[in-house]
């Protein structure tokens, strides 16, 4: 349990594994959720300009979760950092829980999009990094979060070659990879985004130095993809 003394303290990595042991239920998707567990940190802790009071900030970053199964660990994070209260994960699934088996934007604090439909998260980011453009916006930045095996939608390969000649130097995308892709090559996933002009960065997605240096990486004109590599998801 989660005692009142818990609750007035900042929360960190440490915490996250029982946060998410908080959530129970036949579809937490375990493995999709862990997987993402490290990068999610690292983002949320060092790298996106996101934060409670910031929901409706023109100026905030843009985060995107498209691996929308298994969100256990984003919303142990979301909580982790002030977004959602901790009080909320216990009934996580439940028929009036606002933390779904997919994120809904409407009833989660700080969630950008409703996921659910495999590969529809980059092509959003896209549209989201042109819409700030248009406004005029050049200081926010849009993370999308991706899961390998959804570069098997074509949906996706039609964003990646817009957004590279497009110049979307505010798009970044995280691929997490755990080899579940049905029509991948290995270590091919950089290469279809470099190949479209994309700024790509591959890594240990469990090593958090490794990914802060690739998520803050330079890369003017470009948009910027960091494949981070994660146990394979059968294993």
């Amino acid at each position: 349990m989660t005692t009142t003394e818990e609750l007035g303290r900042t929360l960190g990595y440490a915490d996250l594994p029982r946060l998410m042991g908080l959530m129970t239920g036949d579809e937490k998707h375990g493995p999709a959720a862990t997987s993402t567990l490290d990068v999610l940190w690292v983002l949320y802790d060092r790298v996106l300009r996101v934060g409670p009071g910031r929901q409706d900030d023109p100026e905030r970053d843009r985060f995107l979760l498209s691996k929308g199964h298994g969100p256990m660990a984003y919303y142990a994070v979301l909580a982790a950092r002030g977004l959602v209260p901790v009080q909320w994960l216990p009934d996580f699934g439940t028929y009036d829980s606002p933390l779904g088996h997919h994120p809904d934007r409407t009833l989660v604090p700080g969630v950008e999009i409703g996921s659910g439909s495999l590969g529809h998260g980059l092509p959003i980011a896209v549209g989201t990094a042109l819409g700030l453009r248009a406004q005029g916006l050049h200081d926010p930045r849009v993370w999308v979060l991706i899961g390998d095996a959804e570069l098997d939608e074509g949906s996706n390969h039609e964003a990646i070659a817009f957004a590279g000649p497009a110049g979307l130097e505010q798009l970044h995308t995280v691929v997490v990879d755990n080899a579940s892709a049905s029509h991948a090559r290995p270590g091919g996933v950089a290469a279809r985004f470099e190949a479209a002009g994309w700024s790509a960065v591959t890594v240990d997605g469990r090593d958090h130095e490794a990914l802060h240096t690739a998520f803050t990486a330079p890369h003017p004109g470009r948009p910027h993809v960091v494949v981070a590599r994660v146990e394979p998801k059968n294993s």
